[in-house]
């Protein structure tokens, strides 16, 4: 069959979803090479790819997005980050390139410099989204801020407003530093945001409705293909299996970024709201377990878990809004409380507002009785969960994606038609 290379940024959040439509590729018996950060690695050999480290300078340009005061910040901040990398990644994809021959590409959408590449190579290729893409559409407010959508006069005029600014910022944070790297390369340097996102031939975006806005104008480009979720990750920490059989408790998990930002402070406020609750409490700190933390009767902390284990007892999933674990939680009909401190993180959580699949709690409002009431609240709200849980079943998460690129980029017909 065909050999697919894969490209990702020094991320374990954005690693996964891609790794799972790259199983179902490899399970279908394409030749699977993937070149990711080094903690990535174990994901990929365990997957049976070909597996190799991106260029240890690009996982050399730290994110340092969470160190910005405000949002406007860590979008410019963030961007920058990109920026940066975008001009190692370019020869490294090009060696891999040459090296391995292949015949389709999937490009992590935060790797600018790489994209840039595959447009370069003409070889077929995707970009994979594992967040809400900031592709534009009057549909919808400009995104980062987490703006409730509004049809009407005010809406329009917000929005308006709010995309010029968010917009201009966007272009800023992209077209000087990625226009060196289009002219090196020989292609039309891009003119805005929504240009250089719609430069691939291919974008698989993994969410669907109605968890997501409808977008009637963004066109079959763009393919909505819901969740793409790999599987447990090995547990380092220690034995957890989920709970034990006699432990009928309903569970909450509470759980935060694997990529460092200021979010350590939720699981410890949530350890403190619910701690006079009939609930078991499961609190995990990807980033390292605070010192000296105060564990209630009813919760177990841990330094990583096996989040799915959790989830398929758990009542409500705690979250800061970060897309592959809040996602997890709501397919399986596990209403959010989400409390978001940056990034993509802002339109997750309004979009679980929306969707009335759970409950948001700004930061800066984050206070044990204010969480402890946001988190009773969205666990009554599992009807709206599960109506969420069925629109990413019906997407058809990896198999569809898959099912997409091998029609789209490798010319193959789908089983059965």
């Amino acid at each position: 069959m065909s050999t697919i290379l894969a490209y990702t940024s020094p991320s374990l959040g954005n690693l996964y979803p891609i790794a799972a439509l790259l199983s179902e590729l490899h399970r279908r018996g394409h030749r699977i090479v993937l070149r990711t950060h080094t903690a990535g690695l174990p994901v990929g050999r365990g997957a049976g790819f070909d597996v190799a480290a991106v260029d240890p300078r690009v996982e050399a340009v730290a994110m340092t997005d969470w160190m910005a005061r405000t949002g406007w910040q860590g979008i410019k901040t963030g961007f920058g980050v990109f920026a940066e990398r975008a001009a190692l990644e370019v020869g490294d994809l090009q060696a891999a390139i040459a090296a391995e021959r292949p015949d389709a590409l999937v490009i992590d959408t935060n790797c600018w410099g790489a994209s840039a590449v595959a447009e370069a190579t003409g070889l077929p290729w995707a970009s994979f989204w594992p967040y809400p893409p900031y592709l534009s559409s009057p549909a919808v407010p400009p995104f980062g801020l987490g703006l409730r959508p509004r049809a009407d006069l005010f809406g329009r005029l917000r929005d308006r407003g709010v995309a010029t600014a968010v917009g201009g910022l966007l272009d800023r944070s992209m077209i000087t530093p990625l226009g060196r790297v289009y002219r090196e390369l020989g292609i039309r340097p891009i003119s805005s945001a929504d240009d250089f996102v719609r430069r691939a031939p291919l974008m698989l975006v993994a969410t669907a409705e109605p968890f997501e806005y409808p977008r009637p104008d963004w066109g079959d480009r763009v393919v909505l293909i819901g969740p793409c979720e790999l599987g447990e990750p090995p547990v380092a920490d220690g034995p957890d299996t989920g709970p034990a059989p006699d432990d009928d408790r309903p569970v909450v998990l509470v759980t935060t970024s694997s990529e460092h930002q200021r979010d350590d402070v939720l699981p410890t406020t949530a350890l403190a709201a619910l701690a006079d609750e009939p609930m078991r409490v499961v609190a995990t700190y990807p980033c390292g377990i605070p010192e000296g933390l105060d564990i209630p009767d009813n919760a177990t902390v841990h330094g990583f878990a096996a989040h799915g284990r959790w989830l398929d007892h758990a009542v409500c999933a705690v979250t800061h809004g970060g897309m592959g674990v809040t996602q997890k939680a709501l397919a399986r009909g596990v209403p959010v409380c989400a409390v978001p401190f940056g990034r993509d993180q802002f339109e997750v959580a309004r979009r679980i507002e929306i969707s009335r699949s759970g409950t948001r709690l700004v930061s800066r409002r984050l206070t044990a009785p204010r969480l402890r009431a946001k988190v009773l609240e969205a666990m009554a709200m599992t009807d709206g969960a599960r109506r969420v849980a069925a629109g990413f079943a019906a997407a058809g998460g990896a198999r569809r994606g898959a099912d997409v690129l091998e029609r789209r980029l490798l010319g193959i017909a789908a089983a059965g038609g």
